[in-house]
């Protein structure tokens, strides 16, 4: 994906940007002492994109030195930071935190800077309402430069759709699953005929789908007080049972999450769909990439999202209190995550700025993603971040996710379990783990 052409209103945001570069410089430079060399650790995980703004930066910043660290999952990410924070030792100077599990975070959150101590309350207007809301605690700190967020379309394989006798233009798949009034009922019902018509999967495994039922919920598996909400949630169980139904049906292709047979899945038609938050998109990139496709390998991005606007994911930038270079870690964690840089990260990893006037240069000048048969997928994903609120996420949140239905969903996709037999292992299993 290339960076989109530069307007008039993005020359004046590309020069906001090259102030607080300026301004980040100084703090840097005067914070390092005459000469000195500083270097700043950061932990990230999955696709962040932040390769090229690393060298940017230290150019910009002769006297920081950035040592960088990414983690394969934000699951992974997770148990890694946890280790360290419980060690008191090998944290970064800034770590990368997932939506899923900031909720666990903010019980620790007193290990955090507070970051109004670094003036973030000054561009609280810069980022969607709820973010920066997400990223403060109870006592009113506030403990996370927000990145992304993960506003959802439907990822599909024109290809595998035309053989299907399906359409293929993303406008036309748009208005098949119902386009403002998709459900899920319709993506599911389109996965059967597809899959009787071919004998192929519909969906990748049913983890993912699952995961991206429960987020379009006003409550998932905690009420927004705070309370587990998974026992007697009628909602959950309705949605539950449909998946498991299409799941028993045939429409999941049983692959490994985060692997997909080495990213040959994506390329040899073993499923038609999958649902795709805008980190995703570099997610499926770099699988296509693995399993030795590209642009002719037919992947497309349509407007379109069964249920309506959901968010999966997203991150924030955190500076640990253990940091010896609080100041330092902070100007660079603020820079990385200004409207400009936020572009030039969607335009390398392919998500969705969590800043309003990133979010509103990708609307406005969008640039086809050639991975995606060309769709504008900032445009795209500006439209689906329309009306998204981010559900409330619990302390256990991934844990109930990754651990608790994710072994069940497993058994379900091996036809190891019908629905209610994976409902109540998902059940015995928050109980074995002691969730709360």
């Amino acid at each position: 994906m290339k960076l989109s052409r530069r307007t008039t209103a993005a020359a004046a945001l590309a020069g906001a940007a090259a102030i607080s570069l300026v301004a980040t410089g100084c703090s840097s430079n005067s914070g390092g002492g005459d000469g000195e060399t500083i270097e700043l650790t950061i932990t990230t995980f999955g696709t962040f994109g932040y390769e090229d703004l690393y060298t940017e930066y230290e150019e910009a910043n002769p006297n920081i030195d950035i040592v960088a660290n990414n983690i394969d999952t934000g699951g992974n990410a997770r148990t890694d930071l946890f280790t360290k924070l419980g060690a008191g030792s090998g944290v970064s100077d800034i770590v990368a935190i997932e939506e899923g599990w900031l909720g666990a975070i903010m019980e620790v959150s007193d290990q955090f800077v507070d970051l109004t101590e670094h003036g973030i309350e000054e561009r609280a207007g810069d980022w969607v309402d709820w973010k920066y809301e997400q990223a403060t605690d109870p006592e009113g700190r506030v403990i996370g430069y927000g990145t992304d967020i993960g506003p959802e379309g439907l990822c599909y394989n024109g290809a595998a759709f035309e053989a299907a006798g399906l359409p293929t233009d993303r406008d036309e798949v748009a208005e098949l699953f119902g386009g403002e009034d998709a459900t899920w009922e319709r993506y599911f019902e389109l996965g059967q005929q597809y899959t009787d018509a071919t004998g192929k999967a519909w969906y990748d495994h049913s983890g993912f789908v699952w995961n991206a039922m429960v987020n379009q919920l006003e409550e998932g598996y905690y009420t927004s007080d705070g309370e587990l909400n998974v026992d007697g949630n009628a909602e959950l169980r309705e949605r539950f049972d449909q998946l498991a139904e299409a799941t028993t049906n045939g429409q999941s292709a049983a692959q490994t999450a985060w692997d997909w047979n080495g990213g040959k899945s994506f390329v040899d038609g073993t499923f038609a769909t999958f649902v795709c938050p805008g980190w995703m998109l570099g997610v499926v990139q770099g699988q296509l990439e693995a399993g030795g496709g590209g642009p002719d390998t037919g992947w497309d991005f349509a407007d379109v999202f069964p249920g309506g606007a959901a968010n999966w994911g997203g991150a924030f930038l955190s500076i640990p209190t253990s940091s010896e270079h609080p100041e330092e870690a902070a100007a660079l964690a603020d820079w990385l995550t200004q409207p400009e840089q936020q572009v030039k990260q969607s335009a390398a990893a392919g998500n969705f700025p969590s800043t309003l006037e990133a979010q509103e240069e990708l609307a406005a000048n969008p640039t086809p993603n050639e991975v995606f048969n060309d769709a504008p997928t900032g445009q795209i994903l500006a439209s689906r971040a329309e009306g998204v609120v981010a559900q409330y996420k619990g302390p256990d949140d991934s844990i109930i996710q990754e651990n608790v239905f994710g072994p069940a969903l497993q058994a379900l996709d091996r036809g190891e379990a019908d629905g209610d037999t994976a409902w109540q292992e998902a059940l015995d299993l928050l109980v074995e783990l002691e969730v709360e």
